[in-house]
């Protein structure tokens, strides 16, 4: 009998890489037309080489890439590029198709929701009430919850316990074999790849059950709590 769901937030419920693209490629260009002097693909070679880096979570990264350049930050450059990128991240978060129909099925019978994401907290959250999903969730967790990242077994507890189900009463739906569904797994959670989100090509996804279109989800749901 599932009673909750819990998602995974990037790749899952939103095409985080392709919201990041966009917000990028417009805070560079418009740092160019601020006076940035480089060329479009210089500078996005040194800001991919800073994510690498420091991680696609990286706040600061234009102020890197200006340091790097000038040796201090240029704040008109900077200020380009912000409002730029934060413009771009608004219009880019929207979900995939079909995302805010499954959730309000799920709410329909009765599925308590949950988000396990390795995103900081203010990022998790903004990516959420961007897109009007801030109420629909019971919980929340994010790396700032637990300070341990998926697939260790804290954050996915955590979210359990919040919950107030077994871990065989909750079914785990994510884009990352080894951190969603190996992570959910191995505490005896069901899971569900998104196959929709992958972004690396994963062959083996260890899953219960893989969706080409999150819609599928609903009829998984009712399938696992159909009376034998």
């Amino acid at each position: 009998m599932i009673k909750a769901v819990i998602f995974d937030l990037d790749n899952t419920l939103v095409d985080f890489m392709a919201m990041k693209r966009q917000a990028v490629d417009a805070a560079i260009l418009a740092m160019i037309d601020a006076g940035l002097d480089l060329t479009y693909e210089e500078a996005r070679q040194q800001v991919d080489t800073i994510y690498s880096e420091r991680g696609i979570e990286f706040q600061k990264v234009f102020d890197e890439l200006l340091y790097n350049i000038f040796n201090k930050v240029d704040y008109k450059i900077l200020s380009a590029g912000v409002i730029a990128y934060r413009r771009a991240r608004e219009a880019a978060l929207v979900p995939y198709p079909h995302v805010t129909q499954t959730l309000v099925g799920l709410l329909k019978m009765d599925i308590r929701l949950a988000v396990v994401s390795d995103a900081p907290g203010p990022e998790a959250w903004l990516r959420l009430t961007y897109m009007g999903f801030h109420h629909i969730f019971d919980h929340v967790i994010t790396f700032d919850d637990t300070r341990q990242r998926k697939p260790s077994p804290a954050p996915f507890e955590c979210a359990l316990s919040l919950l107030g189900v077994r871990p065989v009463e909750a079914l785990m739906v994510g884009d990352w074999e080894e951190r969603d569904m190996v992570g959910a797994a191995k505490l005896g959670m069901k899971t569900a790849f998104a196959r929709y989100g992958d972004t690396f090509g994963t062959v083996e996804t260890h899953a219960d059950y893989e969706l080409d279109d999150i819609l599928q989800l609903l009829d998984i749901v009712r399938k696992e709590n159909s009376p034998s």
